[in-house]
């Protein structure tokens, strides 16, 4: 129970409360320690009582969606931890509003049930609706950034709800202003403008996909058909969550894929024409502003750790280079030394520095 002041008026909130909660469950990695203080809120008004309180306080403050893109401390989390599980799925015609505990594969699934476009590519990520807009979750072509219109979130700073409109989330690639400014915000839910394209998908601008639905960039299909196709392409990476499968206990890509200005750039043509040979073309992507991106993936192979690589309890997945996993009984502190070693060998060969996409909890590479 909660006693929150609201006003003059001191009200009392009922939410679950644990402590000494393992918190290695609650991710898809399956490690970290214990919370000191676990709280499950199944509302809005439940959220806001625990950010409240814990600020009131002075509280170290955590918040576990999905626990798709944390890696937790091995030592746990000295602080209150704020498990947001509210539900809410509202679909008015094309317009959707999730509350930020919805899951966000099983949104995905109704909406092309539903026959609208817009989030299809996005199938399978693993996770909450609130994280979505955080990390401006991307896959195979498409972003939330896209289609998301609104974000509703509880303000830290002014003490009240916000609704900041897509324009002004400051969304970028696998970056928003929730994440420059991180815990500043809650979001509450989270609201998004679907495609009524008479069943059909939105363009498809990922050649992978197209190829594996047999049409063209840029060409169309039935959504639920691009669906399938996205679950299955994810699904051979090792990249839709089994608890069967040690090849699915990661955070999807641990490596966001570098961007880099153009004198970066022709320092890594460089560095890979001296490795790889004249003439080796890495992947490329114009990212804007004269600036390029290339695959993560790629750097990582080429740098000497292919699929499955390690012998310890942290390991490559078997099935996609970008995804670090825990076969069954890795700590966290194996992870971070996989990673470090990724990380470290990829710059010593290319010159180049992965930044980790996951968000770190009382640890750093």
């Amino acid at each position: 129970m909660l006693r929150v002041r609201s006003g003059q008026r001191l009200a009392l909130v009922a939410v679950q409360e644990e402590h000494d909660a393992p918190l290695a469950p609650l991710t898809t990695f399956r490690l970290g320690g214990p919370a000191r203080r676990l709280l499950t809120a199944t509302t809005d008004e439940e959220v806001i009582a625990a950010v409240r309180e814990a600020d009131a306080g002075g509280t170290p403050l955590l918040l576990i969606g999905g626990g798709s893109n944390l890696v937790i401390s091995d030592d746990g989390f000295d602080g209150t931890v704020l498990r947001i599980a509210t539900r809410g799925f509202r679909l008015d015609g094309t317009r959707l509003e999730l509350a930020a505990g919805e899951n966000w594969s099983d949104a995905v699934a109704r909406v092309t049930d539903a026959g609208l476009a817009g989030v299809e590519c996005l199938a399978g990520i693993p996770g909450s609706a609130g994280a979505t807009p955080i990390q401006n979750v991307g896959a195979y072509g498409q972003e939330v950034s896209s289609v998301i219109t609104e974000v509703v979130a509880w303000d830290r700073a002014r003490r009240e709800t916000v609704t900041l409109p897509g324009a002004e989330c400051g969304f970028g690639y696998r970056h928003s202003r929730f994440k420059a400014d991180p815990g500043r915000h809650v979001v509450l839910r989270v609201r998004l403008s679907l495609t009524d394209a008479r069943g059909l998908s939105a363009p498809l601008r990922y050649a992978e996909t197209a190829r594996a639905l047999g049409v063209e960039t840029g060409g169309r299909v039935p959504v639920g058909e691009a669906r399938e196709t996205v679950l299955k392409l994810r699904t051979g990476k090792g990249m839709v969550l089994d608890p069967e499968d040690h090849d699915t206990w990661s955070a999807g890509s641990f490596f966001t894929n570098p961007v880099l200005g153009p004198a970066q750039w022709a320092a890594f043509l460089e560095r890979t024409a001296d490795r790889l040979g004249p003439g080796t073309e890495p992947p490329s992507w114009p990212a804007g502003e004269g600036r390029t991106k290339t695959s993560a993936a790629w750097l990582i192979e080429r740098a000497g750790f292919p699929k499955g690589y390690g012998d310890g309890p942290a390991r490559i997945s078997t099935k996609h280079t970008l995804a670090l996993t825990n076969r069954g009984t890795a700590r966290t502190a194996d992870l971070l030394a996989l990673a470090r070693e990724v990380r470290d060998g990829v710059r010593a060969a290319f010159g180049v520095t992965l930044v980790n996409e996951p968000v770190t909890v009382g640890v750093g590479l």
